[in-house]
């Protein structure tokens, strides 16, 4: 029996325990998407317990950027900034891994100062600007986004990838039959709709061998009508681990949270226990996980083999460390 304060060795990385710090927005990036001090200072406090720490979503195109000050993977002139975040947090003993991202329909005009695309031109379920539907070499192109990205984070000192495909952005919108609405090979069957995501996830991986971890946030349920299903979810995790995935991360709900009837302490842990299920690679369970003791449970009871714990770090830098106090007395 697992517990949460286990280490967990995954490739050549050792976790010093099962607690993720996850991404999470703070809009303390610069107007040009360089990490600042600020940003800095925010990952050095909260790097020093959790055995993995995750940098929030960074885009990795101009044309896919969600906010005015969003972290950005875009350019090699960010890459000393981000060796700097690197350097900082890797010395509070976590193993430290950037999330890349596109936001696909969920960016606006007013942020990228175009038309936003996505695999549809169907709006996001909450509203926004209706985006302009991706042509088969722009969605090649955006693929080579993601391995440009990833190799930028590699190259700045990080220990590992995550590709976000959850919470309604742009791999999120090809995967939901929700948004995409696509008749050629990228829409339509699930194979179909989950062939964009794998082929930047089998392009990052060559990309990078296998000495770097790869993760992947997997929305694995929309938890809305007509959206993508946990069985289908199951399923593309099953093809991920096939396309050389190292841990996958999984969240649910197509705009980035869970409907009114789904709340409580761990929320989403019956999606990570699903697909925990029916994957060999580690699992991480997130949502409304804010106790240690409930944490602990999570491990103990095999809902996910790591728990990411989101608001409750965002409120204390060091609940990981009081954690670790806690379980360890």
């Amino acid at each position: 029996m697992s517990r949460l304060l286990d280490k967990l060795t995954v490739k050549d990385f050792v976790l010093r325990n099962r607690i993720v710090l996850p991404p999470m927005a703070t809009e303390l990036g610069s107007g040009k998407g360089e990490v600042t001090e600020g940003l800095i200072q925010h990952y050095i406090r909260r790097s020093r317990g959790p055995g993995l720490a995750i940098v929030e979503h960074s885009y990795v195109s101009t044309g896919g950027r969600r906010s005015e000050n969003q972290l950005g993977v875009y350019d090699d002139s960010l890459i000393p900034g981000l060796s700097s975040l690197a350097e900082a947090m890797k010395k509070q003993g976590s193993v430290a891994a950037v999330q890349i991202n596109h936001a696909g329909s969920k960016s606006s005009s007013d942020v990228i100062g175009a038309q936003p695309v996505a695999p549809s031109p169907v709006p996001p379920p909450r509203g926004g600007d209706v985006p302009r539907e991706l042509s088969v070499s722009e969605i090649e192109e955006i693929v080579e986004q993601f391995v440009a990205a990833a190799s930028r984070v590699v190259r700045a000192g990080f220990d590992a990838v995550e590709v976000h495909g959850a919470h309604g952005f742009l791999l999120n919108q090809f995967t939901s039959p929700l948004t995409n609405k696509r008749t050629d090979r990228y829409g339509g069957s699930l194979e179909n709709r989950v062939r964009f995501p794998l082929d930047i996830v089998r392009r990052v991986r060559d990309e990078l061998g296998e000495k770097v971890l790869l993760l992947f946030r997997l929305g694995a349920d929309d938890k809305m009508e007509g959206g993508l299903t946990l069985i289908e979810g199951v399923r593309i995790a099953e093809m991920l681990e096939s396309a050389g995935v190292d841990i996958l991360d999984i969240s649910g709900g197509h705009c980035g949270s869970a409907p009114d009837w789904l709340k409580g302490p761990g929320f989403f842990l019956h999606l990570s226990e699903a697909v925990k299920s029916a994957v060999s690679v580690p699992v991480i369970g997130v949502g409304g996980v804010t106790t240690s003791e409930f944490a602990d449970l999570s491990i103990r009871q095999g809902k996910a083999d790591l728990v990411a714990v989101g608001r409750a770090f965002l409120k204390d830098p060091d609940w990981a460390l009081k954690t670790i106090k806690d379980l360890s007395s």
